[in-house]
């Protein structure tokens, strides 16, 4: 399966999530063997990785979004968590603060973009901001709407400078959600996750689908796509985001960059003082 062509919005199109099914999942893998492949496809993000940070000319950008319980801290914990925190951060986008409501609603989001040679995973974005205000009636309509195209200005910066973009929405069901609930409910190490909010929220969930199929349609770019990730199986949802990450990185063209110092001399050293070392041991 082409996961990349696969779960990909194209440019203008126009999608319903109802008509994609969240228990998706490929036919040729069950929960184990899919780990299995998730776990071989996470080493080499990592090894791609470090060639992304040894060249230092690109970066990647990875945006999360889902609705509450969509299993993101999930994404984040399993894909990434091999990476070297060195060259890799994760930034969570909360309630805006004080200062930041002061400004554009990108201002917060700028500070956070990668650097070159870095991954960023974005655990939430700045794409709350045509989600949230729009469904809770935070700011006019007239607002929200003019910020698809502001967003598409951002992205399309970025990407002209070398930071390549991946945005994610992880597709669960209403019945999904209501069970991993119960699951926080149970476990006395989940229930801090829990709020009243979650349930409330449930009230909204058709307005928050019609904005996320307006994100889709209005901000899947060439430059900056989205994907739709069936994510009901928590093991599907892991290889399929895998295999996109992958099969991008590996599409950038790195290249390590060459010695600094002289290899034939520091080798020569090298033997001379292992030589050495033999003698002494003698």
């Amino acid at each position: 399966m082409n996961y990349l062509e696969k779960f990909i919005v194209k440019p203008g199109q126009k999608i319903q999530l109802k008509d994609i099914d969240p228990d998706f999942c490929e036919k040729n893998h069950d929960k184990k063997s899919g780990k299995r492949e998730a776990d071989k496809l996470e080493a080499r993000i990592e090894e791609l990785q470090g060639q992304l940070y040894a060249e230092g000319k690109q970066s990647l950008l990875i945006c999360l979004q889902a609705l509450d319980a969509g299993g993101k801290d999930g994404v984040v914990r399993h894909v990434f968590d091999a990476l070297n925190p060195q060259s890799c951060r994760v930034v969570s986008f909360k309630q805006p603060s004080s200062e930041e409501l002061a400004h554009d609603f990108l201002w917060r989001i700028e500070h956070q973009t990668p650097r070159r040679g870095e991954v960023v995973i974005f655990n939430r974005s700045h794409y709350e901001d045509v989600l949230v205000v729009r469904v809770h009636n935070i700011v006019p309509k007239e607002v929200w709407t003019r910020r698809y195209e502001q967003i598409n200005d951002f992205e399309e910066r970025l990407a002209a400078n070398n930071t390549h973009i991946l945005k994610f929405f992880l597709h669960i069901s209403k019945e999904e959600q209501l069970e991993r609930f119960k699951q926080r409910l149970e476990d006395p190490a989940k229930r801090w996750k829990i709020a009243e909010s979650d349930y409330s929220e449930r009230n909204y969930w058709n307005d928050y689908q019609a904005a996320f199929e307006d994100v889709f349609s209005q901000c899947s770019t060439k430059h900056a796509p989205w994907f739709v990730i069936p994510a009901n199986h928590k093991w599907f949802r892991d290889l399929a985001i895998s295999h996109i990450i992958v099969d991008t990185l590996e599409s950038l063209g790195m290249k390590l960059p060459l010695p600094t110092v002289d290899i034939a001399s520091i080798q020569k050293k090298y033997h001379e003082a292992a030589a050495a070392g033999r003698k002494t041991k003698k």
